[in-house]
């Protein structure tokens, strides 16, 4: 073999395995976390008519508050773990011309209520002080 054909494949090789590094470095990812963080026990604890002061202290400062729409708060939440799928969330709270809290839209809503305790006992069916109504006998 002749010595630029050496040098020639030599260069070949090298250049091969510049481009498929070992699977064994990682280069370094940091998490990158943009926006406010809420969680469902955050909206959780949102009710209608709250005032936005209160709406404020629950959720903290709205990332976006539009000038045109004085009467809306974006919260945009994103964070990206090194080596895993981003997590993104969006929340819009929407108020009346008052101030007061009427509505909440996005990823994370707060979860139904069940039905309250004294509505589920006035029901007769439920009810053990009433007797259920007794059909009658057919012949």
């Amino acid at each position: 073999m002749s010595p630029l054909s050496r040098a020639l494949l030599a260069t070949a090789a090298l250049a091969l395995t510049a481009c498929a590094p070992p699977k064994i470095i990682k280069p370094y990812r940091m998490n990158i976390q943009q926006g406010n963080y809420v969680s469902q026990d955050m909206v959780a604890q949102l009710r209608p008519g709250m005032t936005k002061e209160q709406v404020r202290y629950i959720l903290g400062t709205p990332l976006i508050t539009d000038i045109f729409h004085a009467d809306r708060w974006d919260y945009v939440y994103y964070y990206e773990k090194a080596y895993s799928k981003p997590e993104e969330r969006k929340i819009t709270v929407l108020f009346d011309k008052e101030g007061r809290l009427t509505r909440i839209e996005g990823d994370v809503v707060p979860a139904k209520a069940a039905p309250a305790a004294s509505e589920a006992q006035s029901s007769p069916a439920t009810n053990e002080s009433q007797p259920a109504p007794v059909k009658p006998e057919e012949k």
